[in-house]
Parts: C-alpha cells; structure tokens; sequence
C-alpha cells in the first residue's frame, strides 16, 4: 500500500506536519505505522534493544536533541529492525552507515549522517512523550512518512 503525505494532509486536516528537518534515508521511502517513542541524547543502547525486539509494523521515533557528535542509528541495527519487522525509524539525530542503510526495507528518516558511533551506557527512556520539530509525540501515536516530509496522527489513518 502506497500514500503521499501531501493527500493524507489533505484528506486529514487533524495530522500535524513535522518541521522539515529530517531526511528520507532508508530504503523504504514510504513507511508508516504505530509508534514508540525513545528519549536517549547520545547512546543507542535502547535503539539497539528495541529494534532486537518484536516491531509488529511499528515506528520507533528517537529523540537525540539534535546532537551531531554520534550516530544512532547504523547498518547493523538497522538490519535488526528490518528481521523484527520494524515499519521505520525516525531519529530526530544523526544515522550512519548510509549507503547500507539506503538499500534496506526499512524507513530511515534522520537530520543527517554522522561516521561515530555511539558509546553504550544503557541511558535513555522508552514510551515517554518526546518532542522535537514542533510536535510531541507519544507512543501509541501514528507517523505517515514519505519524500514529502512526516505526519503525525493521533489516530490511525484509512489510507487508500
């Protein structure tokens, strides 16, 4: 199933555009579902964790406060959202490894690329409300993502 975030906004004048601060990164370039969300600054362990774990289509939404001294988000772990059906990862931080990153079945959407990785300090916190490019977000929210930019729901979408 395919959409453009444009007709989506149009048909659901409710969904909240996000600032155009991200980049389309992945190799799913139209992704979409349920959310988690993650607050971790500057160490993925919990991006790691929770992409080890069963996605059932979800969308994990990290908050990194913009930091660009790491990355989050690299081959690897990707790779493991992509086995445990993970729909996209949305990094308001850096990702790396891109040229990998770019051919996977996974959505990627990122402020940029960065080639350091992170420290692992098992800091961060999942599922709480995370905001970032003029929108908050919580889990159990809906993302809507595309070449066109990001959009946010509180509820699910009839996509057609």
């Amino acid at each position: 199933m395919s959409f453009s975030t444009p007709d989506l906004s149009d048909e659901n004048p409710d969904a909240q555009a996000l600032a155009p601060i991200l980049k389309n990164l992945g190799g799913k370039k139209v992704f979409w579902g349920k959310i988690e969300t993650l607050k971790c600054p500057d160490d993925n362990s919990y991006v790691k964790e929770l992409l080890n774990s069963d996605g059932d289509g979800r969308v994990l939404v990290v908050d990194a406060d913009g930091i660009s001294t790491v990355a989050l988000l690299g081959d690897m772990i990707a790779e493991a959202g992509v086995r445990n059906n993970w729909s996209g990862i949305v990094i308001n931080g850096y990702v790396r490894d891109i040229d990998i990153l770019s051919k996977l079945h996974i959505g990627v959407q990122a402020i940029g690329t960065m080639p350091v990785r992170s420290e692992k300090k098992n800091q961060g916190q999942v599922g709480i409300d995370v905001s970032f490019g003029g929108l908050t977000f919580c889990s159990g929210d809906y993302v809507y993502a595309d070449n066109n930019g990001l959009l946010l729901s509180r509820n699910e979408l009839i996509l057609s």
